[in-house]
C-alpha cells in the first residue's frame, strides 16, 4: 500500500493508502466501449448516480474520444460538452470529486472553473504546451499519462529502446519539470494501450513495480482494453472478468489508483487485495 501517499482535493486531503476507484463518464459517441452511450443529461446522470452509489471515489468526465485512431473534434465542441458534464453532474452531486479527461488547457481551465477538481491529461502536457502553466497556476492534482505522439498516430509509434526504462525517463523529466513548478499532487498513469503493442502492454504490467523509483502515486487504466480482449479472442464486452484478473495485478505492482468503467466489481477487488495484504482471511 501507499501508506504516505495522498493528493489535496480542494483542500482536503484524499488518502491513498487504500487504492482508489476513478469512474469512467465519456461524453464521446465513438468511445471504444461505451461510446455514444449517454445520449441526455438523464443518461449521464444515471450513469453517475450507479457510480456514486457503488462507491466511486473519482468521476472522471471526459468528451475526447483518445482511442486509436479516433477522430479529432474541435476544441469548441469538446469544451461546450465537457462544461455541460460537470455542471450537471456537481449540480446534482456536489460532494462528488470531478475529474476532467482533456489533454487541452483550455478545456481544463474552463471545467476547473466550473468545479473540477483534478485533470487528466492523456498527453502529459505534450499536446498543450499550456498545461503545465495552468496546472502550477491552479495548484490542483495532475495526472499525466505515458503516450507518444496522440490518438491519431499513436499506434504507430511503438519502437522502443528499453520500454520501461524509456517510461521512467519520460516521467521523470515531467515530475522534475512540475516540481520545479510548485506542483505537488501528480500522479502517473503508464498508458496502457497508448503507444503500445499488446505484448509491449504485457511486459509493462510484469514489471510495473519499477515506476515505484519515481516516489509519486501511480494511476492504472486497463478496464476493457484491447490487451484484454485481443489475448482472450472477444470483445470490450465481454472483458470484464479479464480486468478484474488485471486489476488485480495492477494493485499487487503498486496502483494506487485504477481508472474503470465497472466500479462495484473494481470495489470487490480492492477489499479482496486489501484483505489478502492485511492478512485479514
Amino acid at each position: 500500500m501507499k501508506e504516505s501517499k495522498f493528493i489535496n482535493i480542494q483542500g482536503k486531503k484524499m488518502s491513498l493508502s487504500s487504492p482508489k476507484v476513478m469512474g469512467i463518464i465519456n461524453l464521446t459517441a465513438d468511445s471504444f466501449y461505451d461510446g455514444g452511450k449517454i445520449k441526455s443529461d438523464k443518461d449521464l446522470l444515471s450513469k453517475a448516480e450507479k457510480m456514486i452509489i457503488e462507491g466511486v471515489d473519482i468521476l472522471d468526465i471526459g468528451a475526447y474520444s483518445s482511442r486509436p485512431g479516433a477522430t479529432d473534434i474541435p476544441e469548441r465542441e469538446e469544451m461546450d460538452n465537457a462544461v455541460s458534464g460537470v455542471v450537471n453532474v456537481l449540480n446534482h452531486f456536489p460532494n462528488a470529486v470531478v475529474s476532467i479527461d482533456t489533454f487541452r488547457s483550455s478545456v481544463a481551465k474552463i471545467t476547473l472553473e466550473h468545479g473540477a477538481s483534478i485533470v487528466n491529461d492523456i498527453s502529459g502536457g505534450n499536446l498543450d504546451e499550456g498545461m503545465f502553466d495552468l496546472i502550477a497556476k491552479e495548484n490542483i492534482p495532475y495526472i499525466m499519462m505515458h503516450m507518444r505522439g496522440n490518438p491519431q498516430t499513436m499506434a504507430n509509434l511503438t519502437n522502443y529502446n528499453h520500454l520501461v526504462s524509456d517510461i521512467i525517463d519520460y516521467f521523470n523529466a515531467k515530475v522534475n519539470d512540475l516540481r520545479s513548478r510548485g506542483v505537488n499532487d501528480v500522479v502517473i498513469d503508464p498508458g496502457f494501450g497508448f503507444a503500445k503493442t499488446k505484448e509491449q502492454n504485457f511486459e509493462l504490467l510484469n514489471k510495473l513495480e519499477l515506476l515505484d523509483v519515481l516516489d509519486v502515486p501511480m494511476l492504472c487504466g486497463v478496464s476493457r482494453k484491447s490487451m484484454i480482449f485481443k489475448e482472450l479472442n472477444t470483445t470490450p464486452d465481454e472483458a470484464l472478468n479479464g480486468t478484474t484478473a488485471l486489476n488485480m495485478a495492477c494493485l499487487m505492482k503498486g496502483a494506487s489508483i485504477l481508472r474503470v468503467h465497472d466500479v462495484k466489481e473494481t470495489k470487490e477487488t480492492i477489499q479482496l487485495y486489501e484483505a489478502m495484504i492485511m492478512n485479514k482471511i
